[in-house]
C-alpha cells in the first residue's frame, strides 16, 4: 500500500494526524505562532496527554519558541526545522523526519512532535513522561550479599544500570523495535571483541524473523527464538539482576533486554550456568563451594525424592532397613491409595499451595503457603489420606526445590519431577533409572545457539570444570568459559599481588 504524505499546508498536517489518530481522546493539539524578526511561521504541538512531560513541553520546546526564537532572523542559509532544531528548542533527543510512521510512532512513545506551516516534515522530540517504577531489590533472585537494586520496565533505565557497572567503550547497545502493531523497543547488548560475531548474527537472525502483532514480556521472544520449543528445560536463561547480566556480558554472552519488563535474557545458557548463583562469587571460595554443593544436591533431591520413595516402598522394600520398612508399612496401614496415587495427591497439593502463594497478595500469600500446608498435610495425616512419611518426602521435595536459583530451571525440574513419578510406579528402580537416562539423553541432545546444554560435562570440559559444582579461587580464573567461544579468552593474567610465602612485611 502506498504511504500516506505530509503535506506543506499545516492544516492539512493538522487534519491528517487527527484522523491517523481519532481513537485518540489523549490527543493535545497545541496550535501557536513562531514569530522571528522578519516573518511569522504558524506551529502546531502534537502530543498524548498520558505520556509527554507538560513541564518539559513547558520549559524546553513551548518556551524557546515563544520567546526566544523571537531574536532571530529566518533562515536562508538553511531549512527552518534544522535552525529551530540547533538553535531554539533546547530538549536533548530530536530528529528531523518526513516519515508519517515514525511521527504517529513517536508521538504514541510519549513524544512531541512539531509541524510548521510551509514545511514538508516535522520535528520529533523525546519527552516522556509516563509513570515509572523505581528502581527496587530482585523480587525473584534474593541475595545476602550483593548489589540490591534489579531491572524495571523502562529500557533507558535498564541500559543504564548496565553502563553504570560496564564502563566499556567497546559495549554495543543496538536498539531497535520489533511487534507489527505494538512495536515494543528491544536492545541487544554486548562487547565488541568478547561475544563471538556468529552468535550475535544468528539471535539477530532469529529475532528479525519475529512477526508478532505485540511483545508484552521477554517470554514472547524466548519461545519464538529458543533451540527446542518442545523440551521442559529453559535454553535462554531470564534474570532480573544487572550484576548477573554484566557478568554474562564479560563471559562473552548476549544480553537481550525489552522495554515494559524488569526481565533481561541471557544466550547462550547451560544447565550449569543457571545453577550458579551471583552471591558464589562474592563470598570466599570455600563456603562459595559448600553452598554449590548443597545446590546441586538439591536439585537431584527435588528431581527423584518423590519417585526413589515409591521404587523402594512398592517394589523394593528389601533395600530399606527392617525397622524403617516396618515403620513404613505401619504408617501406610490405613491408607486406601496405592503409594503412587498418594504422592500424586501430595505433589499435586504442593502445587497448588505455591501456585496460590504467588498469585496472593504477599504477606496473605506466605500466611497461606506456610499454614495452609501445615494445616492441609495433618488432616490428611489424620484422615489417613497419606502417610505422615510421605508428608516428610514431599516437604523435603519442597524445601530442596526453592534452592534452585532460576525459577525457570526449577519449573523443568517440577515437571520432569512427575514423569520419575510416573515410570517408578511401573518398573521401580529400573524405571527411575530408565527415566533419567531418559531425561539425561534429552538435556544431552539440547543446545543453546549451538552450544551443548551439559557444557561442561558433555561435551568434558576441563577448564569449565573450575566454575561448576566446584569454584575454583578467583586468581584461578584467568580465562573465560569455553562454552561461550569467546573471541578474547583471556579473563585476567597471572595474579601476582599476595605476599610470598615466607616474605617479611615491610614496615
Amino acid at each position: 500500500m502506498k504511504k500516506q504524505q505530509l503535506y506543506r499546508n499545516l492544516q492539512q498536517n493538522i487534519e491528517l494526524i487527527q484522523n491517523s489518530l481519532s481513537n485518540t481522546d489523549e490527543l493535545i493539539t497545541r496550535e501557536f505562532t513562531l514569530n522571528l524578526k522578519n516573518t511569522k511561521k504558524d506551529c502546531v504541538l502534537f502530543y498524548l496527554e498520558a505520556m509527554a512531560s507538560g513541564d518539559t513541553i513547558n520549559s524546553e520546546i513551548l518556551r524557546p519558541l515563544l520567546l526566544t526564537a523571537s531574536e532571530f532572523s529566518d533562515p536562508f542559509d538553511r531549512s527552518l526545522l534544522t535552525f529551530l532544531r540547533t538553535s531554539v528548542v533546547t530538549a536533548g533527543d530530536i530528529k528531523e523526519t518526513s516519515d508519517l510512521d515514525q511521527i504517529l510512532l513517536s508521538i504514541m512513545s510519549g513524544g512531541v512532535v512539531l509541524f510548521v506551516d510551509g514545511i514538508k516534515g516535522a520535528l520529533s522530540i523525546d519527552v516522556k513522561g509516563f509513570a515509572r517504577r523505581a528502581v527496587t531489590h530482585s523480587q525473584t533472585e534474593a541475595l545476602i550479599r550483593g548489589p540490591r537494586d534489579s531491572f524495571t520496565e523502562t529500557l533507558s533505565e535498564n541500559i543504564s544500570l548496565i553502563r553504570r557497572r560496564l564502563r566499556d567503550p567497546s559495549l554495543v547497545i543496538k536498539r531497535f523495535r520489533i511487534g507489527l502493531r505494538g512495536q515494543t523497543d528491544i536492545a541487544i547488548t554486548y562487547i565488541e571483541g568478547l561475544a563471538k560475531q556468529d552468535l550475535i548474527d544468528e539471535i539477530m537472525r532469529r529475532i528479525n524473523a519475529i512477526k508478532v502483532d505485540l511483545v508484552l514480556e521477554s517470554g514472547y521472544v524466548e519461545q519464538l527464538i529458543e533451540d527446542d520449543w518442545r523440551s521442559p528445560f529453559n535454553t535462554l536463561q531470564d534474570t532480573e539482576r544487572p550484576d548477573e547480566v554484566v557478568a554474562g556480558i564479560i563471559e562473552g554472552r548476549v544480553a537481550i533486554l525489552f522495554d515494559n519488563t524488569p526481565y533481561v535474557l541471557l544466550a547462550p545458557t547451560t544447565f550449569n550456568s543457571q545453577m550458579l548463583s551471583p552471591e558464589d562469587y562474592y563470598v570466599r571460595w570455600l563456603p562459595a563451594n559448600f553452598v554449590r554443593i548443597i545446590r546441586f544436591m538439591a536439585s537431584f533431591i527435588a528431581l527423584i525424592a518423590p519417585s526413589l520413595y515409591i521404587a523402594l516402598t512398592a517394589y523394593h522394600p528389601e533395600m530399606l532397613p527392617t525397622q524403617l520398612a516396618l515403620s513404613i508399612a505401619g504408617s501406610r496401614s490405613g491408607v486406601p491409595f496405592p503409594i503412587f496415587i498418594e504422592a500424586l495427591i501430595m505433589e499435586l497439593s504442593l502445587e497448588l499451595l505455591r501456585e496460590a502463594g504467588i498469585r496472593l497478595p504477599s504477606p496473605i500469600g506466605q500466611t497461606i503457603g506456610i499454614v495452609g500446608g501445615l494445616v492441609i498435610g495433618e488432616a490428611a495425616v489424620r484422615a489417613q489420606l497419606v502417610s505422615p512419611i510421605m508428608v516428610i518426602v514431599v516437604a523435603l521435595t519442597a524445601i530442596a526445590s526453592f534452592i534452585i536459583p532460576t525459577y525457570t530451571l526449577g519449573f523443568g525440574l517440577r515437571i520432569t519431577r512427575f514423569f520419575l513419578m510416573l515410570t517408578a510406579s511401573f518398573l521401580g528402580l529400573y524405571g527411575l533409572s530408565l527415566g533419567l537416562l531418559i531425561i539425561l539423553g534429552h538435556l544431552a541432545t539440547l543446545e543453546s545457539f549451538g552450544v551443548s546444554y551439559l557444557s561442561p560435562w558433555a561435551p568434558f570440559n576441563f577448564h569449565d570444570l573450575k566454575d561448576s559444582i566446584y569454584r575454583s579461587p578467583w586468581h584461578k580464573f584467568k580465562l573465560r568459559p569455553e562454552y561461550t567461544q569467546s573471541e578474547d579468552p583471556t579473563r585476567q593474567p597471572e595474579y601476582k599481588g599476595r605476599k610470598r610465602k615466607g616474605a617479611k612485611n615491610k614496615p
